[in-house]
């Protein structure tokens, strides 16, 4: 925009990373950019500033108007894949108030992240999740998809464990309801986010996590024998 054209000198700006790129840069702003191209590129960038300062203007507001539940967003963002943006929403929507809940599985179904009831001559099958609110499936589905990131993480463990039985979307699902029941617990009972740890299922069931073992080391045609370790 001030007025420099040559592509040597404008990829030489380049930063970080995208200084590996230069080559690739040149050849790239190897090209026509006129005066009138800069002048749609200055209105588009103070369109830019200035769409931010409106931005800025709502976040003063938000912050103002949950000044008085920092407690609730604190604990909120404890919680694996929601951020202080994603807390403001949860309180915007759902107004903090468990209460009008009866129980976590109850916030679960208003969401909309509990599989529906599709049942036949007796026997349950996997239904479609129900209709819900939208803002809030939404902000779940993006925070699930952050939470599974962590390998190490009882969420990132459950998922897959349950992909690998049902798919990757259904443990999705799985993982967004659970965060549903996370989000109910934080604000009913006034707590942090409690990480159970990616060892939670060997725990919870050593028995099976050795059947397991055991199965595997068969299938290579082995055997294994456990024995506790003495303190």
């Amino acid at each position: 925009m001030a007025g420099e054209r040559d592509p040597g000198r404008l990829a030489d700006l380049a930063v970080g990373r995208a200084r590996n790129k230069i080559p690739a840069l040149i050849e790239a702003l190897d090209g026509e950019f006129t005066d009138h191209h800069a002048f749609m590129v200055r209105h588009y960038l103070d369109e830019i500033d200035r769409w931010k300062r409106v931005i800025a203007g709502f976040d003063a507001r938000i912050a103002r108007m949950l000044a008085d539940r920092e407690q609730d967003l604190a604990s909120l963002v404890t919680i694996p894949g929601i951020g202080r943006l994603g807390a403001e929403i949860i309180i915007a929507e759902t107004g903090g108030d468990m209460t009008q809940f009866a129980s976590a599985h109850h916030l679960a179904s208003w969401i909309g992240v509990c599989p529906g009831q599709n049942e036949s001559a007796g026997v349950s099958r996997s239904g479609r999740t129900r209709p819900g609110n939208s803002n809030l499936k939404r902000l779940l589905g993006i925070a699930a998809m952050v939470a599974i990131r962590n390998k190490n993480s009882y969420l990132g463990v459950f998922f897959r464990r349950l992909a690998a039985r049902r798919g990757g979307k259904r443990a999705l699902v799985a993982v967004m309801h659970k965060l549903a029941i996370a989000i109910w617990h934080v604000l009913h009972d006034k707590t942090h986010y409690r990480e159970l740890g990616a060892d939670h299922f060997t725990r919870r069931d050593p028995e099976r996590a050795m059947r397991r073992m055991l199965k595997e080391a068969n299938s290579l045609g082995l055997t294994i024998r456990f024995e506790p370790i003495t303190a």
